[in-house]
């Protein structure tokens, strides 16, 4: 597998599949993975606790890889991420980017971005307009 195949394949499987003892197969080590929480690098063990809290909070999660670029030991990869909204039924649809150092066939440093206020909007656990109360200077409540 190429490494595109290798992150399709374990974002299946700790994703879609719910495999949360996969996520270590991908990472050495000592990655350190930076971006899913502000000021904190995160390890395996604390993306595999993070991956299970995302996944629990929506329906049938779809994830596709839209584009990737390779040059050298870095991948940077574009990712769809779908769902259901619990309850009620409406979809949503984030997108996310990683930036991956390679060492072998494994990431040994990462740097992540993930639309969150959108995710938390669609869910219905921020308001819909987060960003412009935010642009305002008003304070979200």
């Amino acid at each position: 597998m190429n490494r595109t195949e290798r992150l399709e394949d374990w974002y299946r499987r700790v994703y879609l599949e719910g495999d949360f003892e996969a996520v270590g197969s991908l990472f050495t080590d000592n990655t350190k993975a930076a971006g899913l929480i502000d000021d904190m690098q995160v390890g395996p063990e604390d993306i595999g606790v993070f991956a299970m809290a995302l996944v629990n909070l929506v329906e049938a999660p779809q994830l596709r890889i839209v584009k990737t670029v390779e040059s050298g030991d870095w991948l940077a990869a574009l990712i769809e991420c779908s769902a259901v909204r619990p309850g009620d039924g409406k979809p949503v649809r984030v997108m996310g980017q990683l930036m991956a150092r390679y060492e072998g066939d494994r990431i040994a440093e990462a740097y992540n971005s993930f639309d969150f206020i959108a995710f938390f909007e669609q869910l219905g656990l921020l308001p819909s307009d987060s960003v412009m109360i935010g642009m305002s200077g008003q304070k979200i409540s």
